[in-house]
């Protein structure tokens, strides 16, 4: 049974929507506090976005899975390993992307020597990629127990391969040994004041379990069809896997930086509960309209609006705007983006985070615009 299911596409465009709104906010300095990360260990509003997105990612699988596996084996194999080969590379295009970079008044450009290696858009490859071919070869039941394996794998061999006193702490989490061994500092992301890369390497290996819950809800579904009882279970295995994760998370953390097994099943369990309700809501009480129209866009060209929200503040962050004079008596420049938070959005109010959310949300709306257009001109954007 492939009925349309108009509330996923709504999931996976909100999902894009705030991942836009905590990925650009008018300054980091100013945040309010549901819309930054955990510092650790936790899980915050924001941490919720990128397993919900490939959670989604997942549910799209699901959809196309039995038409891959109703083609020649080569080909399926090489559509599934070419998309994710092509995501990674527009990944790692985009951590590179525009090149060159200011150096005092000089444009150079950025050395491949220091550039990192692996981001969001990567991750969403390696787990795409591993996740369908497990799903191509080994259907719904072996899919089901290889995220069981990999989820309790992951837990032994964190808990086993750390250093002893803290295992689940950023310099003795056996990841970030693996990550510089094999990448090199060079490669790897800064944020956290150390070499340390949360979509490194290992912590890889749980969210492929991530798009594998994914595709079993949307496979399971597809089976149902739309009627209450699947809606019903839906509700049931989300607070079933909430609650696992909250008691996983007694021995094992929750920590998105590492993307433990607990954070797996937490937010998986989230994911269910809020889908289930968008069902229910969407599909038979008939609640859907302009709100749902606006998130229904980001949904049909996920990949463009994410890369384009990645790729515009770079391309006009080469554009510089004098900005006065450093205590050293230097130059200071403002991008035009950087302009317009500072004098259209901060001076709104005195409470400095309420004009950093306003940049972030006029932001939305002017990338919606685009996706709007796109949509109406029937242009979508597919690796």
């Amino acid at each position: 049974m492939n009925q349309r299911f108009y509330s996923l596409d709504v999931f996976r465009g909100a999902t894009v929507a705030l991942m836009i709104l905590v990925n650009n906010p008018g300054t980091w300095s100013h945040i309010y506090g549901p819309l930054k990360h955990a510092d650790w260990h936790g899980c915050t509003p924001t941490d919720l976005v990128f397993p919900f997105f490939l959670f989604a990612v997942g549910n799209a699988l699901a959809f196309v899975m039995p038409k891959m596996q109703q083609m020649e084996r080569a080909a399926a194999l090489t559509k599934i390993l070419k998309r994710g080969a092509l995501i990674f590379i527009i990944g790692l295009l985009l951590n590179w992307f525009p090149f060159v970079r200011w150096e005092g008044q000089e444009l150079v450009f950025k050395l491949f020597s220091t550039l990192r290696i692996f981001g969001v858009l990567q991750r969403i490859a390696l787990a795409y990629t591993f996740a369908a071919l497990i799903a191509y070869f080994w259907k719904v039941r072996g899919a089901f127990f290889s995220a069981i394996v990999i989820l309790l794998g992951y837990w032994v061999l964190t808990a086993q391969m750390g250093h002893p006193d803290d295992p689940y702490s950023l310099e003795n989490f056996w990841g970030t040994h693996i990550d510089r061994y094999l990448l090199g500092n060079d490669h790897l992301y800064k944020g956290e004041g150390v070499p340390f890369d949360p979509e490194g390497i290992v912590s890889t290996f749980p969210a492929i379990a991530q798009v594998i819950f994914g595709y079993l809800v949307g496979d399971y579904i597809q089976q149902k069809g739309k009627n209450t009882d699947m809606v019903a279970n839906l509700f049931v295995a989300g607070v079933v896997l909430w609650l696992a994760g909250m008691a996983w998370g007694l021995v094992f953390p929750i920590n998105k930086k590492i993307w433990t097994s607990s954070y797996v099943l937490y937010t998986t369990g989230l994911a269910l509960l809020i889908l289930a309700t968008m069902i229910q809501l969407i599909e038979f009480r008939g609640w859907k309209g302009r709100w749902s129209r606006f998130f229904d866009v980001f949904g049909k060209n996920p990949l463009f609006i994410f890369v384009l929200s990645g790729l515009l503040p770079k391309t006009l962050g080469l554009i510089r705007i004098p900005n006065g004079f450093n205590d050293e008596g230097q130059p200071k420049y403002l991008s035009p983006l950087g302009w317009f938070y500072e004098n259209i959005c901060k001076p709104v109010s005195d409470v400095p985070e309420n004009g950093s959310l306003l940049y972030a949300v006029l932001l939305i709306i002017g990338y919606w615009a685009i996706a709007w257009w796109m949509d109406k001109k029937k242009i979508y954007v597919k690796v």
